[in-house]
């Protein structure tokens, strides 16, 4: 069970943020609307949100997931791979501390960020990417290893993060599409497979007794209710355009 949410509200600065898509540049009124549903829909999910406020030094502060990977016992701050990124830790050191007592850190030359970091039960999957390296996920692994948690590094082919293209739903139960639907590492879980038309969906966040899903996915949302999950669907369009996904808006602890 999560009791605890850390998001950051979009700042002015966050239509100029990071990205690989070409769906446009970000309405930020919409997008303030949209993290505000965001909220209310933590909320109705049982947890405490602690809403920092935005930072425009960084325009990507926002996606709050990036900066660390929290565990029940202890935190890690990560090392963001983007230079432009990088300084955000520092605004979340300061929250994450009122929490945790227990913090560890990576560091350079190590780069990791938190959406490529996904947690089954006791087991970490660590992606690969090009915002997370291998001397990162290395650190991490270590980390977690020495706190009794397993470990898994996971090279990307195609994914921006690891959590772009599966989510955990719980039970043993994973929400996957393209490369990680047939994917070695993940052959032991039951799949709930989306499809290419609906690769978006695949970031969802299982909270307490909801799943958080993006909205305008029928076929993915049919499946997850169909697997015995209460779902509430989230307009996620303006973050969506900054390669956002419903994952990266917070920390979940």
């Amino acid at each position: 069970m999560f009791k605890n949410v850390i998001v950051r509200t979009p700042g002015k600065s966050y239509i100029n943020g990071l990205t690989t898509s070409d769906l446009g540049a970000p309405d930020l009124e919409k997008a303030m609307e949209q993290h505000q549903a965001y909220i209310e829909a933590l909320k109705t999910c049982g947890v405490e949100v602690t809403i920092l406020p935005s930072n425009e030094d960084f325009p990507d502060s926002t996606f709050v997931e990036d900066t660390a990977v929290l565990t029940p016992e202890f935190a890690i701050i990560s090392n963001p791979g983007a230079p432009t990124r990088n300084g955000e830790i520092h605004g979340m050191i300061p929250s994450i501390k009122s929490f945790y007592g227990n913090i560890y850190y990576i560091q350079a030359p190590g780069t990791l960020e938190g959406g490529d970091i996904l947690q089954v039960d006791d087991h970490f999957y660590i992606g690969l990417s090009s915002r997370t390296n291998l001397e990162g996920a290395k650190q991490l692994k270590e980390i977690l290893e020495k706190e009794h948690y397993k470990a898994t590094i996971v090279p990307l082919e195609k994914f921006f993060h690891l959590k772009t293209g599966i989510s955990y739903l719980g039970n043993q139960t994973v929400v996957a599409a393209g490369e990680f639907i047939d994917h070695p590492d993940f052959i032991g879980y039951t799949k709930i497979i989306v499809p290419p038309e609906e690769e978006y969906a695949a970031n969802c966040i299982r909270i307490n007794d909801f799943v958080i899903i993006p909205a305008g996915y029928p076929i993915t949302k049919q499946k997850i209710n169909d697997a015995g999950f209460q779902t509430i669907e989230l307009e996620m369009s303006e973050f969506q355009k900054l390669d956002g996904g419903l994952s990266c808006l917070s920390l979940r602890f």
